[in-house]
């Protein structure tokens, strides 16, 4: 079976994006492996399956190049609102998010945050904002679901972490019986932090939106900054305004690469 897909990036962290909305199109764990391979596949951080939904312009699954599921991502949704165009909403993990564009860039609304250890969620009660908890250098983390489950880090220098290391170790500690997100950042200023994530399933990425919301709502839980805040990462800058209450809105940049065909029984 030949399919069509977009190659696509939010600041460095790609995709492949396929509008399965008219054909169906199934997926497994093998294909989408084979497919997420820089060398023999397409290769992406992530595929992205658009689908309809009765109470969106379109339902996103997330596919991480291990080929697990994960619940959200905003540098795809970005992607998928740049790919369908104007003000939409799509329907992600157990939210509908609403999108649309935003001087030369695309802005999301990401839906409220949780800190309940039951809603990230960790396998038992322990403060999310401050766990107490360390693995080597790293301690005391803020933990927060903003539709997918990270730990925040605050240290003096991102750089300085062997995130490439220690970051599966975290991942998959037992803590967190869903995996989860391991961000490192640093206050660089009243309004802006560095970060570096690693991803869970995908491993070190240039960026990661979902991951910048988070480390913004945990800074600002912590009076380290005030919203709005620019997260840089190394990709580049995303922007991310929220208020205990309210929706997080993260703006951001969303690049269309190519668009291509692919026979998926010659790529398996």
């Amino acid at each position: 079976m030949r399919f069509r897909f977009h190659k696509m990036h939010g600041l460095g962290n790609d995709f492949a994006v396929i509008d399965a909305r008219d054909e169906p199109v199934e997926l497994d764990r093998r294909a989408i492996t084979a497919l997420a391979d820089r060398r023999s596949g397409i290769g992406f951080d992530q595929l992205i399956l658009l689908e309809r939904d009765a109470g969106a312009d379109a339902r996103m699954s997330i596919y991480n190049a291990d080929g697990g599921e994960a619940e959200a991502c905003g540098n795809a949704a970005r992607c998928v609102a740049l790919l369908l165009g104007g003000e939409i909403s799509l329907a992600t993990g157990d939210r509908v998010i609403r999108l649309g564009p935003a001087d030369g860039a695309i802005r999301v609304e990401m839906g409220e945050p949780k800190f309940g250890w039951d809603e990230i969620p960790l396998a038992h009660a322990l403060d999310t904002a401050s766990l107490p908890v360390a693995w080597e250098e790293l301690e005391n983390p803020f933990a927060v679901n903003v539709g997918n489950p990270h730990l925040v880090f605050f240290v003096d220098d991102p750089a300085t972490v062997d995130l490439g290391r220690i970051g599966p170790e975290i991942e998959k500690d037992p803590l967190f019986p869903n995996r989860i997100n391991v961000g490192v950042a640093s206050v660089t200023g009243p309004q802006s932090l560095r970060l570096l994530v690693w991803e869970r399933g995908a491993g070190l990425t240039r960026a990661c939106g979902t991951g910048a919301c988070a480390a913004a709502v945990a800074a600002i839980e912590r009076k380290l900054v005030e919203a709005p805040v620019t997260v840089v990462l190394p990709g580049g800058p995303l922007e991310i305004d929220w208020r205990p209450g309210s929706s997080i809105v993260m703006t951001g940049p969303a690049s269309h690469v190519f668009t291509g065909e692919i026979d998926w029984d010659e790529a398996l």
